[in-house]
């Protein structure tokens, strides 16, 4: 069987299937890490949570109810909360990380970037143009 004649039936399988998101990369990152475990430990209880991972993330690739697997991984991000940057990009969050300094506004809540190094700054909040002190 030829390399694209492969890529069309897989294509044509995973049509109308969910596909990976950030709690599918979150299971197979956990099963890999077991599996890394397992490698030194050598004990059947790891190798099955290695292995239930890995049924799980191919479980939520491959299923069709795409309503349910998109609440479950909006629930799972806001769990996770500030680490779904890291999840979902880890190259860029770690880019902006030090690049820039993120602040909240003292009246609304919003989040503010300023870059790092500038020392003490006045920043104005784009949302409700309320201005507070920052060290950038």
């Amino acid at each position: 069987m030829a390399q694209g004649d492969f890529n069309r039936k897989m294509s044509d399988w995973m049509r109308g299937r969910n596909g990976v998101d950030e709690l599918t990369t979150c299971s197979l990152w956990l099963a890999l890490i077991f599996i890394v475990i397992n490698i030194f430990a050598r004990n059947m209880v790891v190798s099955l949570v290695a292995i239930a991972f890995l049924a799980y993330a191919w479980f939520r690739m491959s299923s069709k109810k795409l309503s349910d697997r998109a609440d479950e991984n909006q629930h799972f991000l806001s769990i996770v909360g500030p680490l779904g940057g890291w999840l979902r990009d880890p190259k860029g969050a770690w880019t902006e990380a030090r690049t820039y300094k993120h602040f909240q506004c003292p009246t609304c809540g919003q989040k503010v970037r300023v870059p790092r190094g500038k020392g003490n700054v006045r920043v104005t909040c784009p949302k409700c143009h309320t201005k507070f002190d920052a060290k950038a």
